[in-house]
């Protein structure tokens, strides 16, 4: 005896609308799961800011996301993590404000232009400086796992490489172009933290200015490479 064949096989429409159907259960699925992580994160970075990361738990990531502390753990397997993720995410938008900053000119202006952009990036995000210089702990050495430390600390390295690149252009070697790209972060980031913490004020001076003042100064001494 034939066993029937399902109406849904000898059915071109129905079966185009149950894979249709279909489709739609996985993108509410896609963005309900989306929707979830994004809540875990942003009660883990408003945690992060008050309590500093040795201060949180995932406990009170939980809590404070409205979850038990085993839900969160079907999205992130640590607070290191969840931090690792928060990071990650204002990294890459450092990198795209880099990548979109001036390619054109000379060399010493491709400094200036992508050196710029990066201290443009966390002047105008101080959360973000928070979140990568772990400034809410204190000005002390802070990590996460090894693992994360490295993957995190290249994408940083990569918003460096741009102006790097240049200083390699403008005629210097390889180790002459890293000395001066972290003569420039160090400068960068001193003039980020004393806007931060409001110490930039007792000499009256603005940051930006310096910063051109700086540039100004390495860019002659490039030209007489």
């Amino acid at each position: 005896m034939r066993k029937s064949i399902p109406k849904s096989l000898r059915d071109p429409t129905t079966a185009a609308e149950g894979v249709r159907e279909g489709d739609a259960r996985t993108l509410r699925a896609d963005a309900m799961l989306q929707l979830r992580r994004s809540l875990v994160l942003d009660a883990a970075r408003t945690a992060f800011f008050e309590l500093g990361l040795e201060g949180v738990s995932m406990r009170e990531i939980a809590r404070r996301a409205g979850y038990t502390p085993g839900a969160i753990y079907s999205y992130f397997a640590s607070k290191e993590e969840i931090y690792a993720t928060l990071l990650g995410e204002s990294l890459v938008r450092l990198n795209a404000q880099v990548a979109d900053a001036p390619n054109g000119g000379s060399a010493a202006d491709r400094v200036t232009s992508k050196a710029g952009a990066f201290f443009d990036f966390y002047r105008a995000n101080p959360r973000d400086l928070d979140l990568g210089f772990y400034l809410f702990q204190g000005v002390r050495p802070q990590g996460l796992t090894r693992e994360l430390d490295v993957h995190l600390n290249a994408q940083l390295r990569a918003a460096l490489q741009p102006t790097a690149a240049a200083l390699a252009e403008c005629g210097l070697d390889a180790a002459a172009a890293e000395m001066e790209v972290t003569a420039l972060f160090a400068h960068m980031v001193g003039l980020l933290v004393l806007i931060h913490t409001g110490r930039l004020r007792m000499f009256r001076q603005h940051a930006p200015q310096l910063l051109e003042r700086y540039l100004d100064q390495l860019t002659e001494r490039l030209q007489r490479l």
